[in-house]
């Protein structure tokens, strides 16, 4: 196991912010650090948005782990922050467009980034937080860990998280969620499709720590092409998407990693990637 390498560096040293970065063996994990709940806030989305594209450019990042320091993993929006600007002349209309667009813009870096990401999750995650849990790549959580998209209780309906919410939960299950705004709890998300994995909390970091290392294993280019066209391919009919999906295997075949991988497999020895 290497040395964890903090990544936010400033003048020699670590700086503090609303999103921790450390580096170890191929795994970047992104700690949001907001208490006491973590909030989306315009700062935390931005610094995210920041680290993912950093880890987006830098080719030794194989999978990136989104995880929440505190008891909450994240309590969504700020509304605070968004209720402060009702004074506005405008009522607040250009910063809550701000705030929805810049969340929205965060969710699909999160899609489109060419490294499999997993949300790590021991706590609540409600509203934007729940968002953020559905779109990433994989989701484990303590078996104390509880979801919500409690927006209607509110007045104010989680159509934003919706988006994600919908896209990773069964249909029925995520208008039950949205439509009540009650709480489920880890293993009712489980059956709903929300998370991947409940494990006790003693085990969490060690299960993700796993799931990571077994990723980042795996040709870096491959995953990329991989990831791109499961979420290209599951928005399209059937036939077209067999049509793109074949397109894209006859691609990735004349890729060298799978020459390599393939030509491994047959003579019984480890692939050695090199990403191209």
């Amino acid at each position: 196991m290497s040395e964890v390498v903090p990544l936010r560096r400033d003048g020699g040293e670590e700086r503090r912010g609303p999103v921790l970065a450390d580096f170890a063996d191929g795994v970047l994990r992104l700690t949001l650090s907001n208490p006491p709940a973590n909030v989306l806030s315009i700062a935390l989305m931005e610094a995210l948005a920041a680290e993912l594209d950093k880890a987006a450019a830098e080719k030794t990042v194989r999978v990136v782990v989104i995880a929440a320091a505190g008891k909450l993993f994240s309590a969504g929006h700020d509304l605070k922050e968004m209720t402060a600007h009702r004074s506005d002349p405008d009522r607040g209309r250009d910063f809550f467009d701000r705030t929805m667009r810049l969340c929205a813009a965060l969710m699909l870096k999160i899609t489109h980034l060419p490294k499999p990401v997993i949300a790590e999750i021991d706590g609540l995650a409600t509203a934007a937080g729940c968002q953020l849990v559905a779109s990433c790549d994989l989701a484990v959580c303590t078996d104390t860990s509880r979801f919500c998209t409690p927006g209607v209780n509110i007045g104010l309906f989680c159509s934003t998280p919706m988006v994600a919410v919908s896209r990773a939960a069964h249909r029925k299950q995520a208008m039950e969620m949205l439509l009540t705004g009650e709480t489920i709890d880890a293993s009712t998300a489980k059956d709903f499709g929300l998370v991947n994995r409940v494990v006790p909390k003693e085990y969490l970091g060690q299960v993700v720590a796993k799931y990571a290392a077994v990723i980042a294993s795996k040709s870096p280019l491959t995953l990329k092409i991989g990831k791109e066209a499961f979420y290209r391919q599951i928005e399209m009919p059937l036939e077209e998407a067999y049509d793109y999906t074949a397109r894209v295997m006859v691609e990735n075949m004349l890729a060298r990693d799978a020459e390599e991988g393939i030509g491994a497999f047959l003579d019984k020895r480890h692939p050695e990637w090199k990403g191209e």
